[in-house]
C-alpha cells in the first residue's frame, strides 16, 4: 500500500492469489448477465462515498457482481450504535476505520479488485481524484451530509458520470438515478437558498414523495431532523443495496429500461407497496410544497 498525500488516497494494489479465479467466483452471475457482460463489469470502476449503513453493503453487493475497481471514501470509525444496520459493524471492528474494514471485505470477495481508498472521506481537495476514471457514483453519504453530497453530484454531472442515491427508509428503500442528460440533482431537490433544516426536509420529501414508510414509524419522537437523528433498520439498508446493484447493471452495461430523475422509486417491504412516478418539477411541484409545509410542522 502506498500513500499519495497529494490526493489523499491509498492505492491498494491487487493481491496475487493463485487460489482465486474471477471466472469461477462470479460464474453464478451468468444467466442474469452474459459472460461478455461479466467481463465488462470486471473493467468498471464505481465510486462510493461513505462505508456505513448503505455504503458498506453497496460495496459488498457490487463486489459480488464482479465489478473490478472501486474508489471508496469514509473518515469515520465503527461504533456500537452502528450494530443494528451496518454490515461492517461487529465487536471485532469496534473503533476500526470503516473504509479499511469494508475495503478488506471487498478484497476478500475479489482479491484482484483495484481499490483506491480515501480515509479522509470526500473533501474539496480530493473530489477530483475520487471521481477520476469512474463509471458510476453511488451515494453512501450519511443523510445529513448535504453540502459535500451536492458537490459530488454536481461534479458527476460535469464529468458525465451517472449517479444513484438509495435511501433506507424504515423497512424499505427510496431511490433516484441521475444521468448526465437527465434532470440534475439540484433541479430535482431545489436546495438553493434554503437553510440547513429546510434542506433536510426537502431531501427526505424528494426521496420519497409517496411516503410509503410513514405508517411504519411507530415512535415519531425518534425522528428529529433539527437534531440530526432518525431511526434505521438493516432491512432498509439491504434493500437499498439490492436496488443499487440492479441499477448498476443497467447503467454500466447500457441496459434498459431506465427511469432517471425526475422519476422517483419507492419500495416498502413492510407495507408491501411499490411506487414509481414522474415528478417533472421535483420539489418545485405544487403538491410537494404543500407536503413540505405539512411534514415540517409534524416533525419539527
Amino acid at each position: 500500500m502506498t500513500v499519495l498525500a497529494a490526493s489523499q488516497v491509498h492505492e491498494v494494489s491487487p493481491v496475487v492469489n493463485t487460489g482465486f479465479s474471477y471466472e469461477a467466483a462470479f460464474s453464478r452471475n451468468i444467466g442474469w448477465v452474459t459472460e461478455e457482460e461479466q467481463q465488462l463489469l470486471r473493467g468498471k470502476r464505481v465510486a462510493i462515498a461513505g462505508m456505513g449503513g448503505v455504503g458498506g453493503i453497496h460495496a459488498v453487493t457490487l463486489a459480488r457482481l464482479g465489478i473490478g475497481a472501486f474508489s471508496v471514501a469514509d473518515f469515520d470509525h465503527f461504533d456500537i450504535v452502528n450494530f443494528n444496520r451496518q454490515i461492517g459493524a461487529t465487536v471485532s471492528t469496534l473503533q476500526e476505520p470503516k473504509v479499511s474494514v469494508m475495503s478488506e471485505q471487498v478484497r476478500n470477495i475479489n482479491p484482484e479488485a483495484d481499490l483506491r481508498v480515501f480515509p479522509d472521506g470526500v473533501t474539496d481537495e480530493n473530489i477530483d481524484a475520487f471521481l477520476e476514471g469512474v463509471d458510476m457514483f453511488v451515494d453512501g453519504f450519511d443523510f445529513f451530509v448535504l453540502g459535500m453530497r451536492r458537490k459530488v453530484f454536481a461534479k458527476c454531472r460535469e464529468l458525465g458520470i451517472p449517479a444513484v442515491t438509495a435511501a433506507p427508509l424504515g423497512m424499505g428503500t427510496a431511490y433516484l438515478c441521475f444521468t448526465p442528460d437527465g434532470m440534475s440533482f439540484e433541479d430535482y431537490f431545489q436546495f438553493e437558498g434554503e437553510d440547513e433544516l429546510h434542506q433536510y426536509f426537502k431531501f427526505l420529501l424528494g426521496l420519497a414523495p409517496s411516503a410509503l414508510h410513514r405508517h411504519s414509524l411507530v415512535d415519531t419522537s425518534q425522528l428529529n431532523l433539527s437534531e440530526e437523528r432518525g431511526p434505521s433498520t438493516a432491512a432498509g439498508c439491504q434493500l437499498a443495496a439490492g436496488v443499487v446493484g440492479a441499477q448498476a447493471v443497467k447503467l454500466l452495461l447500457g441496459r434498459g429500461p431506465l427511469k432517471p430523475a425526475p422519476w422517483y422509486h419507492h419500495f416498502d417491504a413492510y407495507e408491501g407497496k411499490f411506487v414509481t412516478k414522474r415528478l417533472p418539477s421535483g420539489n418545485g411541484n405544487f403538491f410537494q410544497k404543500l407536503k413540505l409545509k405539512k411534514t415540517m410542522k409534524l416533525f419539527s
